[in-house]
């Protein structure tokens, strides 16, 4: 089943408010509780879990460990994700040895570099020559990739790994990737992100004004 990428990211913020209230020793959550921690409407929470077939009780709510089993199982978190990640720099060295990945249920299995002095095939998270790439994905059955490239490489990375048998890309390179049609390619731009901000947090700053064609 596939719904809209809005959807998907609101379950994984009710997934993630559902762990917070399962530690603080909740063993049940109205969907009125769910909404406020994730900043929706209540509507909204049964609106996405009925897309699901999930559904609560009036007077006794969801259970919360039931309910974290059938996200996890919608999010694709029940069993590993195994992601390669192409591009070694500050970014892909990063997530390379990010620790959090792991407890989601996901595996970066390796990385890989077209530089021969950042390879390293004996590192926690191996770092393999491009060239390896197409076997390794092949091998292992990896249907995710990240790239964390310079732009002017993106786009090449991604064609190989498209030919490799990959189907989603995460892109952290400031450029837009051409892409098959049965693939996905989502983007994270953490300068457009952070510009954002300070637009906004400048615009808060500064004082309302009318222009004389509104006055």
């Amino acid at each position: 089943m596939v719904t809209s990428k809005n959807c998907i990211i609101r379950l994984s913020r009710y997934k993630n408010a559902l762990y917070r209230l399962l530690s603080l020793g909740f063993l049940k959550v109205f969907s009125e509780t769910l909404a406020d921690e994730v900043g929706v409407t209540a509507s909204q929470v049964r609106k996405d879990f009925s897309l699901f077939g999930i559904s609560g009780n009036k007077k006794g709510g969801y259970q919360i460990e039931a309910l974290l089993n059938k996200l996890s199982s919608i999010l694709g978190k029940d069993k590993l994700q195994k992601v390669i990640v192409v591009g070694s720099g500050h970014i892909g060295t990063a997530l390379m040895k990010y620790k959090g990945f792991e407890k989601e249920g996901i595996k970066i299995t390796a990385g890989f570099d077209i530089d021969p002095a950042k390879c390293n095939k004996s590192g926690t998270v191996p770092v393999l020559p491009i060239g390896e790439l197409k076997d390794f994905v092949k091998n292992d059955a990896i249907k995710i990739g990240i790239i964390a490239t310079p732009d002017i490489a993106a786009q090449q990375v991604a064609d190989l790994m498209f030919e490799a048998g990959i189907k989603g890309i995460l892109n952290f390179a400031p450029i837009r990737i051409k892409s098959p049609q049965d693939s996905i390619v989502n983007y994270v731009n953490l300068e457009l992100e952070l510009e954002n901000v300070i637009y906004f947090v400048n615009a808060l700053n500064k004082p309302l004004s009318l222009s004389k064609d509104s006055a």
